[in-house]
């Protein structure tokens, strides 16, 4: 556990959160099934996300796996062919309750940044978990893939929407129509991740990245991030119309005032 002046540590089950100097780090913890989801695990992560993104206090989240071999290999496939075997009921109850977890999972909302830290392989869900964040850090040893359709799946947590969108088309296609792996070093190559280092260094590089956000005004990082993602559909002339919530909060704030003071006056900003 990371030493600090006020640390918060929480075990949700199979979900460990942990925060500490305004920074959240949300683990994984199955490394028995290669940290895959089951509903229960869903849930918690779920509960997770909320506490990050309704915290005023943390302004950064780290995800990961626990240990070297999986951040996620996605669902759990054994959860998965036990319910199928199920009676009806059971099998549409958590089909109803996965369907909407899978939206709280991978919503629009967020408006924290998340760091996805992937120290092994990130796999279907995994992936699509990772591609939902908007920084990737992954050691040299890790493996992708949306290998769904080999499963008889489809990558339905928007992997079939989010990696045409952040790579080139045909290359996305390739990948969803035939569940290949990739290496973390492709991924890099493809402009999917940020950063590719050995698992020695893996935490080094993840910290240098939340360091250089958290010297960044909080209100600025929101309005920022709100108003990228939200003006994604939008021509050109309309985003620069276009005044997101969180950027209207940070008009409204100190930060705007006290980062140029700051820098005028040569001293660190004194966030809100």
């Amino acid at each position: 556990m990371r030493r600090s002046k006020v640390v918060e540590w929480r075990a949700m089950s199979t979900i460990v959160l942990e925060v500490t100097d305004h920074v959240a780090r949300i683990t994984i913890d199955r490394p028995e099934r290669m940290n895959a989801f089951d509903i229960d695990t869903h849930e918690a992560f779920a509960a997770a996300i909320d506490r990050v993104e309704s915290d005023d206090d943390i302004r950064v989240a780290v995800i990961t796996g626990a240990g070297q071999r999986a951040f996620c290999a996605g669902r759990d496939l054994k959860w998965t062919a036990e319910i199928s075997s199920s009676p009806e009921e059971v099998r549409a109850e958590a089909d109803r309750r996965m369907a909407a977890l899978t939206r709280l999972q991978f919503r629009f909302d967020i408006t924290k940044p998340l760091i996805a830290r992937l120290n092994g392989v990130a796999l279907g869900g995994g992936l699509e978990l990772a591609l939902a964040c908007d920084i990737i850090v992954a050691a040299d040893h890790v493996e992708m893939g949306l290998p769904e359709a080999r499963r008889g799946l489809i990558a339905g947590a928007m992997g079939i929407h989010r990696l045409p969108r952040q790579i080139p088309h045909h290359l996305a296609m390739g990948y969803l129509l035939t569940g290949r792996h990739f290496s973390a070093s492709r991924a890099a190559e493809l402009g999917l991740v940020n950063e590719v280092v050995p698992f020695a260094d893996l935490d080094a590089a993840v910290d240098a990245w939340v360091a250089d956000i958290r010297r960044c005004s909080p209100a600025a990082i929101r309005a920022t991030k709100q108003s990228a993602l939200d003006a994604l559909h939008l021509s050109l002339a309309d985003a620069a119309a276009y005044v997101s919530p969180a950027e209207r909060a940070w008009q409204n704030g100190t930060d705007r005032i006290e980062g140029p003071r700051a820098f005028a006056e040569k001293r660190t900003p004194n966030w809100a």
